[in-house]
Protein backbone atom coordinates (compact mmCIF):
# COMPACT_ATOMS: atom_id res chain seq x y z
CA UNK A 1 0.00 0.00 0.00
CA UNK A 2 1.15 3.55 -0.71
CA UNK A 3 0.84 5.65 2.42
CA UNK A 4 2.26 8.85 0.94
CA UNK A 5 -0.72 9.88 -1.21
CA UNK A 6 -1.80 13.44 -0.44
CA UNK A 7 -5.08 13.98 1.34
CA UNK A 8 -7.86 14.51 -1.18
CA UNK A 9 -6.30 12.32 -3.87
CA UNK A 10 -8.85 9.87 -5.25
CA UNK A 11 -7.25 6.59 -6.26
CA UNK A 12 -8.43 4.49 -9.19
CA UNK A 13 -9.84 1.98 -6.72
CA UNK A 14 -12.26 4.65 -5.41
CA UNK A 15 -13.27 6.46 -8.60
CA UNK A 16 -16.88 5.97 -9.65
CA UNK A 17 -18.88 6.83 -12.76
CA UNK A 18 -20.37 10.35 -12.73
CA UNK A 19 -18.10 11.44 -9.87
CA UNK A 20 -17.36 15.13 -10.34
CA UNK A 21 -15.38 17.99 -8.88
CA UNK A 22 -15.31 21.72 -9.65
CA UNK A 23 -13.75 25.06 -8.87
CA UNK A 24 -14.64 28.71 -9.31
CA UNK A 25 -12.12 31.40 -10.15
CA UNK A 26 -12.30 35.04 -11.14
CA UNK A 27 -9.91 35.63 -14.04
CA UNK A 28 -8.03 38.85 -13.30
CA UNK A 29 -5.93 41.24 -15.36
CA UNK A 30 -2.95 40.00 -13.35
CA UNK A 31 -3.73 36.36 -14.31
CA UNK A 32 -3.80 37.34 -17.99
CA UNK A 33 -0.56 39.32 -17.72
CA UNK A 34 1.20 36.48 -15.88
CA UNK A 35 -0.03 33.92 -18.41
CA UNK A 36 1.24 36.11 -21.26
CA UNK A 37 4.63 36.34 -19.57
CA UNK A 38 4.88 32.61 -18.83
CA UNK A 39 3.55 31.40 -22.19
CA UNK A 40 5.18 34.21 -24.24
CA UNK A 41 1.79 34.67 -25.96
CA UNK A 42 1.57 38.45 -26.01
CA UNK A 43 -1.24 38.71 -28.57
CA UNK A 44 -2.66 42.22 -28.08
CA UNK A 45 -6.23 40.86 -27.94
CA UNK A 46 -5.27 39.78 -24.42
CA UNK A 47 -3.24 42.80 -23.33
CA UNK A 48 -4.17 45.96 -25.25
CA UNK A 49 -7.60 47.53 -24.66
CA UNK A 50 -7.42 49.79 -27.73
CA UNK A 51 -6.41 46.96 -30.05
CA UNK A 52 -8.95 44.50 -28.60
CA UNK A 53 -11.87 46.94 -28.95
CA UNK A 54 -11.49 46.73 -32.74
CA UNK A 55 -11.62 42.90 -32.86
CA UNK A 56 -14.61 40.57 -33.13
CA UNK A 57 -14.48 40.31 -29.31
CA UNK A 58 -14.92 44.08 -28.84
CA UNK A 59 -12.60 43.99 -25.84
CA UNK A 60 -9.81 42.11 -24.17
CA UNK A 61 -10.14 38.39 -23.54
CA UNK A 62 -8.22 35.84 -21.51
CA UNK A 63 -6.03 33.32 -23.30
CA UNK A 64 -8.00 30.19 -24.13
CA UNK A 65 -5.29 28.06 -22.62
CA UNK A 66 -5.48 30.03 -19.37
CA UNK A 67 -9.11 28.94 -19.13
CA UNK A 68 -8.14 25.37 -20.10
CA UNK A 69 -5.58 25.45 -17.31
CA UNK A 70 -8.45 25.56 -14.83
CA UNK A 71 -9.43 22.07 -16.03
CA UNK A 72 -5.89 20.94 -15.29
CA UNK A 73 -6.23 22.44 -11.81
CA UNK A 74 -9.37 20.43 -11.03
CA UNK A 75 -7.80 17.22 -12.37
CA UNK A 76 -4.44 17.73 -10.68
CA UNK A 77 -5.79 18.90 -7.34
CA UNK A 78 -9.16 17.18 -6.93
CA UNK A 79 -10.17 14.42 -9.36
CA UNK A 80 -8.19 12.27 -9.34
CA UNK A 81 -5.75 14.70 -7.68
CA UNK A 82 -2.04 14.61 -6.92
CA UNK A 83 -0.20 11.87 -8.77
CA UNK A 84 -2.50 12.03 -11.80
CA UNK A 85 -0.80 11.87 -15.20
CA UNK A 86 -2.44 13.62 -18.17
CA UNK A 87 -2.64 11.39 -21.24
CA UNK A 88 -4.75 13.55 -23.53
CA UNK A 89 -7.15 16.47 -23.69
CA UNK A 90 -9.55 17.72 -26.36
CA UNK A 91 -10.84 21.28 -26.16
CA UNK A 92 -13.44 23.32 -27.98
CA UNK A 93 -13.63 27.04 -27.25
CA UNK A 94 -17.19 28.32 -27.45
CA UNK A 95 -17.02 31.88 -26.11
CA UNK A 96 -14.44 34.29 -24.71
CA UNK A 97 -13.55 34.74 -21.05
CA UNK A 98 -13.01 38.38 -20.12
CA UNK A 99 -11.07 39.97 -17.28
CA UNK A 100 -13.28 39.90 -14.20
CA UNK A 101 -15.32 36.87 -15.30
CA UNK A 102 -16.05 34.19 -12.70
CA UNK A 103 -15.25 30.88 -14.40
CA UNK A 104 -16.92 27.72 -13.13
CA UNK A 105 -14.89 24.64 -14.11
CA UNK A 106 -16.13 21.09 -13.70
CA UNK A 107 -14.86 17.62 -14.59
CA UNK A 108 -17.02 14.48 -14.48
CA UNK A 109 -16.03 10.82 -14.84
CA UNK A 110 -17.50 9.26 -17.99
CA UNK A 111 -15.40 6.08 -18.29
CA UNK A 112 -13.08 4.02 -16.10
CA UNK A 113 -10.59 1.33 -17.11
CA UNK A 114 -9.49 -0.09 -13.76
CA UNK A 115 -7.00 -2.53 -15.29
CA UNK A 116 -5.10 0.27 -17.05
CA UNK A 117 -5.86 2.93 -14.37
CA UNK A 118 -7.32 5.17 -17.10
CA UNK A 119 -10.12 7.58 -16.46
CA UNK A 120 -12.03 9.62 -19.05
CA UNK A 121 -13.43 12.93 -17.87
CA UNK A 122 -15.98 15.25 -19.45
CA UNK A 123 -14.69 18.79 -18.88
CA UNK A 124 -16.31 22.19 -19.19
CA UNK A 125 -15.91 25.80 -18.15
CA UNK A 126 -18.77 28.27 -17.97
CA UNK A 127 -19.36 31.94 -17.22
CA UNK A 128 -22.74 32.95 -15.83
CA UNK A 129 -24.15 29.54 -16.79
CA UNK A 130 -22.96 29.76 -20.42
CA UNK A 131 -20.40 27.18 -21.50
CA UNK A 132 -17.23 28.84 -22.80
CA UNK A 133 -15.11 25.69 -23.17
CA UNK A 134 -15.91 21.98 -23.48
CA UNK A 135 -13.66 18.98 -23.83
CA UNK A 136 -12.62 15.55 -22.71
CA UNK A 137 -9.54 14.43 -20.79
CA UNK A 138 -7.93 11.04 -20.43
CA UNK A 139 -5.77 10.56 -17.36
CA UNK A 140 -3.79 7.88 -15.57
CA UNK A 141 -5.10 7.84 -12.01
CA UNK A 142 -2.98 7.13 -8.95
CA UNK A 143 -3.36 3.78 -7.23
CA UNK A 144 -2.90 2.51 -3.68
CA UNK A 145 -1.27 -0.61 -5.16
CA UNK A 146 2.26 -0.94 -6.47
CA UNK A 147 2.53 -1.72 -10.20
Amino acid sequence: MLDNLPRGTICIEDIEMDMSRHLRKVVTDEDIEMFAQISTDRNPVHLDDDYARDTIFEGRIAHGMLTAGLISAVIGEQLPGHGTVYMGQSLKFLAPVRPGDMVYTEVRVTAIDHAKRRVTLDCHCSVEGKKVLVGEATVLAPSRKFD
